[in-house]
């Protein structure tokens, strides 16, 4: 009943986990809490970072982190399907290994060309702040073959929710702009996540040309801004921002737009439609706060998991801030796997 609700797509990476230094930051020309593109200055991190002592490695990339902690919480395996493109290797295997485990039904493309994509992930500010640096590889060769594939048609036929990160339109537009034409058609459900400024300033084009067509939109306040720029919507206060980006046209008039903006300790935005509500976030200690790596990838998850369900979105919206407060009290985009949320 459960299997194949919903089907995400993404660039599926190996995250290469470390605390570092302020002065590693400088190195490579990082900044804390960002998320940028690996040039070829970035390339060298990589095997540092992978010859210091306490590096992790984590199944990640930003939508697949968002649907294992999505399955995590619904419990019951296969409920999310998620496509992304890797590579021939052993990072590959790894990647396909960790996704079953959380219970993803994973239905990758392989590259015969390119290596499986890595993130670093940059842990600075006793744990508190994060700089990803994503070196995309195979995750960039992701085309819209793999969609026509009957297997593959059949699970976008039988999902009535879908999800991409902003990041998955670098690798291809045209797949995310046939998934949201199909789902606005036939009136289901299609999400998307802002993901990082340079996707609404560097790919703003792209962005635009899907935006009529999602129903539900994900950012965090810097996010949120970097669209209103970009799109020249002439205001900087967040909820304002939020209000215009729910009232841009819309391709399926008949369902409104939600837009869910986070604000790290601060409290939730949400406009459905014309309508503005605040959900507050609970306050952690400081000491609590270990690794703010994945939250907003966990919000999303825990949001998905209950509007599968029907949830009104303000209590999607708190399970999404329970499930970001339970992975920034843990290393990288992990979590207790006994511990279950209640509404």
């Amino acid at each position: 009943m459960w299997e194949g609700m919903l089907l995400a797509f993404g660039n599926p990476l190996l995250d290469i986990s470390a605390t570092c230094d302020e002065d590693f930051l400088q190195k490579y020309n990082l900044k804390a809490n960002d998320a940028i593109l690996a040039e070829e200055s970035h390339l060298p991190m990589y095997p540092e970072m992978k010859a210091m002592p306490h590096v992790e490695y984590i199944a990640g990339g930003s939508t697949q982190n968002s649907m294992r902690v999505f399955q995590w919480i619904i419990g019951e395996k296969k409920v999310a399907s998620f496509m992304g493109c890797i590579g021939k290797d052993q990072d590959g295997d790894t990647l396909k290994e960790k996704s079953l485990e959380a219970g993803l039904n994973a239905v990758f493309q392989y590259s015969d060309d390119k290596p499986t994509g890595s993130c670093a992930v940059v842990v600075t500010g006793g744990g508190k702040q994060r700089s990803l640096c994503a070196n995309l590889g195979a995750a960039s060769c992701f085309t819209k073959d793999h969609i026509e594939v009957p297997a593959n048609w059949a699970l976008l036929e039988s999902a009535e929710y879908f999800y991409i990160s902003g990041y998955f339109l670098v690798a291809s537009l045209e797949t995310a702009l046939e998934v949201a034409q199909d789902a606005c058609k036939k009136g289901k459900v299609f999400c998307m996540n802002l993901s990082a400024p340079y996707i609404s300033t560097a790919f703003k084009d792209r962005i635009f040309a899907l935006y009529p067509y999602i129903d539900i939109i994900f950012g965090n306040e810097e996010e949120a801004l970097a669209f209103a720029e970009s799109k020249g919507l002439g205001v900087t206060d967040p909820k304002e921002i939020a209000l215009r980006m729910a009232e841009l046209p819309k391709a399926n008039e008949k369902r409104e737009r939600t837009v869910i903006i986070t604000q790290g300790s601060d409290s939730v935005i949400i406009v459905e439609g014309k309508s503005l509500v605040e959900i507050p976030v609970p306050q952690l200690k400081p000491e609590e706060i270990y690794d703010t790596n994945g939250a907003g990838d966990a919000f999303v998850g825990g949001f998905m998991a209950q509007y599968v369900q029907g949830k009104s979105v303000e209590e999607c919206v708190k399970c999404g801030i329970w499930a970001a407060q339970q992975i920034i009290q843990q290393l990288g985009c992990t979590f207790p796997k006994d511990l279950k949320y209640k509404s």
